[in-house]
């Protein structure tokens, strides 16, 4: 895929692109960068379970692993994505991959769960700017070819995420199988010096892009995005009726936010355009569902095999790769036709019948039965985030791409929360096969609401790419 993408910028390797495609340097640093976030969202699956062995803390302690995370990405991603549409992606780019680099180190060395937590905290910020920056380069891109519709580089940053996100868990066990859980954490190391090396070289120095209505930082909206985000995250990660405080503070902040947004001149989230964007404000709900789904199984099924069936860390990340193959192969069959609504239906349709049939696992269910689970459950990953990356490209206003693309990360993170509260609720002392049961029924609605949006949207077949003569 990235050789044939290569192709479009023309033969020589230049310093300067050529006018009549899209610059293949940009391509290296644009995957590498946009992969650190799925792989450490997935790779820590099959670490869960040795890391609470090792600090002798239950999974309702360690899915903060988990949560830390998204609670970091969810609020980083979009106000990362804002600076980047402001001030270019080079500068935001080569910040974040440096702090990925750091959090690997501080987590290796890591003394205890706490402070473990918090170089997932340093890793989620770190991870914030890559992906952003990647869909506002391809949108710059775009523009100064005069081709709208870059498909080809759009599959590939799906693909890059979806196969890195499923590859994730094993080779988290692989890892772990060779240098203990920690090494899940050095592997950052060389991937934030690769990215690095790659952004440093081949980024352009830009200067960012303005929205015409001023070219400020709205500092405070950002500040109570973040409280309002970040209180209602808590709330759903451990619900409890003693923190009732919490979601009052989101209402307050949600309150206190839209009237700034609705009044300054140049918000972090144009309320008013995105109100007026129905679609994809819709899109944005389907990357909740999608995601709620896919981490719940990934997350929940991994602890599962290795709690519920006593399989190794390092074989239950064995057993998952029939998800990372049939996502690779759905992808790379159907990248190239955008079909937003076709891979919405089939794709939510198959998580349907992927949850379904986890109602029949059990302790004594053969290793093929479990394999073929995770082939099914892979076919929907791989073509339910080239629909929504897709819809959101062309959704999106062009001057705020890179924050509309951090926003739909953070609807993903949200989803992935609530995976990771509704593993935490079905799994409260160990994953047993009656918990696994019950998180497939709770999949299996998200599912079904997935679908139910999908089927009936007849506008998702006008998204189509506008090509100018």
């Amino acid at each position: 895929m990235i050789r044939r993408l290569s192709r479009i910028g023309g033969g020589a390797r230049t310093t300067r692109p050529s006018p009549a495609g899209f610059d293949r340097r940009l391509i290296a640093p644009m995957l590498f960068g946009s992969v650190l976030n799925p792989v450490n969202s997935s790779m820590i699956a099959v670490a869960l379970v040795p890391i609470g062995v090792a600090f002798g803390a239950p999974p309702a302690e360690t899915v903060w692993l988990v949560s830390a995370l998204y609670l970091a990405t969810a609020v980083g991603q979009p106000v990362v994505g804002r600076f980047v549409d402001t001030y270019g992606p080079r500068r935001l780019y080569l910040t974040g991959t440096g702090l990925v680099g750091i959090a690997g180190l501080l987590g290796a060395v890591a003394p205890s769960l706490g402070a473990l937590i918090g170089a997932r905290v340093l890793l989620g910020f770190g991870t914030s700017a890559a992906y952003p920056a990647a869909m506002q380069l391809t949108r710059s891109e775009a523009e100064r070819t005069g081709r709208d519709s870059p498909a080809g580089v759009l599959t590939a940053l799906a693909m890059a995420n979806q196969v890195v996100a499923v590859i994730g868990p094993t080779l988290g066990g692989l890892l772990i199988g060779l240098g203990g859980w920690r090494a899940v954490f050095t592997v950052n190391v060389p991937l934030s010096v690769a990215c690095l090396v790659l952004g440093a070289r081949r980024l352009p120095r830009t200067s960012g892009r303005t929205t015409g209505r001023g070219n400020g930082v709205d500092l405070p909206g950002m500040a109570l995005f973040a409280v309002m985000l970040v209180s209602l995250m808590v709330f759903l990660t451990g619900l409890r009726l003693d923190h009732w405080y919490l979601p009052v503070l989101s209402a307050v902040a949600a309150a206190g936010f839209a009237v700034r947004e609705l009044r300054v001149p140049d918000p972090f989230v144009d309320l008013r355009v995105l109100g007026g964007n129905v679609p994809l404000i819709v899109t944005y709900v389907r990357q909740l569902l999608a995601y709620t789904t896919s981490y719940a199984f990934m997350y929940g099924f991994t602890q599962w095999l290795e709690e519920g069936r006593g399989l190794h860390a390092a074989t239950a990340g064995l057993v998952l790769l029939s998800l990372s193959a049939t996502g690779l192969a759905v992808s790379a069959v159907t990248g190239r036709r955008e079909a937003v609504r076709g891979k919405l239906v089939v794709g939510s349709l198959l998580q349907m019948a992927g949850c379904a049939t986890l109602l029949l696992v059990g302790p004594d269910t053969p290793m093929w039965e479990l394999i073929l689970v995770g082939a099914v459950m892979g076919v929907p990953q791989g073509l339910l985030g080239l629909a929504i990356q897709n819809a959101l490209y062309r959704q999106a206003e062009p001057a705020r791409t890179a924050s509309a693309a951090g926003l739909l990360r953070t609807f993903g993170y949200l989803g992935a929360l609530a995976a990771s509260a509704a593993d935490a609720a079905f799994f409260p002392h160990r994953a047993d096969t009656s918990g696994m049961h019950d998180l497939a029924l709770f999949m299996l609605v998200g599912s079904t609401l997935l679908l139910t949006s999908a089927l009936p949207d007849r506008s998702l077949d006008t998204l189509v790419p506008q090509r100018k003569a």
